[in-house]
């Protein structure tokens, strides 16, 4: 929940001045009430626009939610789902998060499915269970259309905190989650499994040198122009 007309204006211009022919995938998910903003300012740009929410629902008595069909009108093109933050704040289940995944691809927003374990889940050794159970439930309700999904490891402990799970840790959940799309997909090579835990300009490198993660979920390193470039480099 960052962002004002003017700061997203700064820094979306800056972005784009200093990006020349970027050799990777980019997307800025902004608050829901920039989209016009960031359509306009993101348009004929190699950044996609995307969203941090989408809801469950396509209309109705639901005061409040954001509708996929309301961020398609805005170019919105990918939407970030199962945020530790959404699970943790508002109590999103992991049957929220895949119907939301749902929603998403029936408007072809693609979403950015989040899974984590916190802390104490991590220190029970509970690391595997927690993240393959998430993900299980998105892969039920999605079958085949689990291919079209971009899927985001974001351990909780390691976000905002400055902390950052090693590029071994890191990469071995990354394997274990490419392991249960391969049971699931055909198609599990070609999707995207990004790194979520405060992946800054200094940690960005090495992490994504590893086989199984493809890119960052970046969080507050996003916000300073140099810092995300950085990174965007790295991922070239």
């Amino acid at each position: 929940m960052n962002g004002s007309l003017s700061a997203n204006s700064q820094l979306l211009l800056s972005l784009r001045t200093g990006l020349v022919e970027p050799a990777c995938q980019i997307a800025v998910c902004i608050p829901a009430v920039y989209a016009y903003q960031g359509q306009t300012l993101l348009s004929n740009c190699p950044m996609a626009l995307g969203a941090q929410d989408i809801s469950a629902y396509d209309n109705g008595a639901y005061t409040g939610e954001i509708s996929g069909s309301m961020l398609k009108e805005f170019g919105v093109r990918y939407a970030i789902v199962g945020h530790s933050e959404r699970r943790q704040y508002h109590g999103e289940s992991d049957e929220t998060v895949a119907a939301k995944a749902k929603r998403a691809l029936s408007y072809d927003i693609t979403p950015i499915v989040c899974v984590g374990e916190t802390l104490a889940e991590r220190e029970a050794g509970q690391t595997g269970d927690v993240v393959s159970r998430q993900l299980a439930v998105v892969i039920a309700a999605l079958g085949e259309d689990i291919s079209k999904i971009v899927l985001a490891y974001e351990p909780v402990w390691a976000i905002g905190t400055g902390k950052t799970a090693t590029p071994m840790q890191a990469q071995q959940v990354h394997a274990m989650l490419r392991s249960q799309l391969k049971a699931a997909s055909d198609s599990a090579d070609s999707i995207q499994i990004l790194y979520g835990g405060s992946m800054n300009a200094v940690t960005a490198g090495e992490l994504l040198r590893q086989p199984d993660i493809d890119g960052g979920l970046v969080g507050g390193a996003s916000l300073k122009l140099l810092d995300f470039l950085a990174i965007i480099a790295a991922c070239a």
